[in-house]
C-alpha cells in the first residue's frame, strides 16, 4: 500500500497498480525511468525459442534454494523489517541553512517534514538536490534563499509507503520514480520509519537474493 502526501496532506492512498496510473503522479519524479528505454527492439515474426522451459527454471530455483539453504515457507521481507526507526525530522518553519546542516551533520541525503499543525504529519521530502537547485535558482541571493523556511519551497509531493508493503514494490517504486527513501507511515498517517536505497541494498547483500525476491 502507498500514500502520496503534500502540503495539503493525504491525496492518494492505494495500491501500487493505482500509483502507476494515477495522471499527477509525475509531479513526484518529472522523468520516471523506463528500464527498456534505448534497448533495439525485436521486430521479427518468427516464434521465439525460450533459453530454459519452465521445468528447467523451476529445477534450478529448487536447486539454489537447498545449495543456499533456504526455507521456502519463510514470508517475504516486508519494509517493516527493513527500515529505519530512528527518523530525523525537519518541520515546515525550519530554514534551508538548517536543513543543510542537518544533512551534513548527520551524514544523511534526505529529511522528511513534518507539519507541526497537524500532529506532526508528513507532508514533504527536502533532499540535497532540492537545496542545490534552490541555490543554483537565485545566485544572487544565496543568503536570503538559505534563510527562507522550508514552505515557502516547491519541494513537491512525496510518495509513502505502508510498513506491510512488499520490500520488491517499495524497490520497483523508489527505481522508477527516481527516489532515493520512502517513508513508511500507518493508517493514521504517523511516520513510523524511512527505507531507503542503502537499507534495500543491506537486506540484499545478507540475505540469498532469491529468498527475498523470488
Amino acid at each position: 500500500m502507498f500514500a502520496i502526501y503534500s502540503n495539503n496532506g493525504l491525496s492518494f492512498r492505494s495500491t501500487v497498480d493505482n500509483l502507476y496510473s494515477m495522471s499527477n503522479v509525475d509531479s513526484v519524479a518529472k522523468v520516471r525511468n523506463n528500464i527498456n528505454e534505448g534497448l533495439p527492439k525485436d521486430h521479427s515474426t518468427k516464434p521465439k525459442k525460450r533459453l530454459y522451459e519452465n521445468d528447467k527454471v523451476e529445477e534450478a530455483t529448487q536447486i539454489y534454494r537447498n545449495i543456499a539453504n533456504i526455507d521456502t515457507s519463510e514470508q517475504i521481507f516486508h519494509v517493516k523489517d527493513l527500515m529505519t526507526r530512528e527518523v530525523i525530522v525537519l518541520n515546515q518553519d525550519n530554514t534551508l541553512q538548517e536543513a543543510y546542516n542537518l544533512m551534513e551533520e548527520k551524514e544523511i541525503r534526505q529529511i522528511p517534514i513534518i507539519d507541526t499543525n497537524e500532529d506532526g504529519k508528513i507532508i514533504a521530502m527536502v533532499n540535497q538536490k532540492h537545496i542545490l537547485n534552490s541555490i543554483l535558482n537565485d545566485l544572487e541571493y544565496v543568503n536570503a534563499t538559505l534563510r527562507r523556511p522550508l514552505s515557502s519551497f516547491d519541494l513537491g509531493e512525496v510518495i509513502a509507503a505502508d510498513p506491510i508493503t512488499d520490500i520488491r514494490r517499495v524497490a520497483k517504486v523508489m527505481v522508477d520514480f527516481s527516489l532515493t527513501a520512502i517513508p513508511i507511515v500507518d493508517q493514521d498517517d504517523n511516520l513510523l520509519g524511512i527505507v531507503s536505497r542503502a537499507n534495500i541494498l543491506k537486506a540484499v547483500a545478507n540475505t540469498p537474493p532469491l529468498q527475498i525476491w523470488s
